[in-house]
């Protein structure tokens, strides 16, 4: 996994944190699970970068 993609996912779970904690304070629903669904994203792409890495190890 590179160095970017690394830095890029985490950005994103970060990224999704923030917006489940802003729409959990402000009672907005569709913000909430925007920041969820984003947390969920950047964990796949987290996860297939590790495949891939796996992969080109061997």
């Amino acid at each position: 996994m590179g160095l970017g993609d690394k830095i890029h996912n985490a950005a994103t779970k970060l990224t999704g944190k923030a917006k489940e904690a802003t729409g959990k304070a402000t009672g907005d629903k569709h913000l909430k699970n925007e920041g969820k669904g984003d947390q969920v994203k950047a964990n796949l792409k987290q996860a297939g970068e590790k495949v891939k890495d796996a992969f080109k190890r061997h």
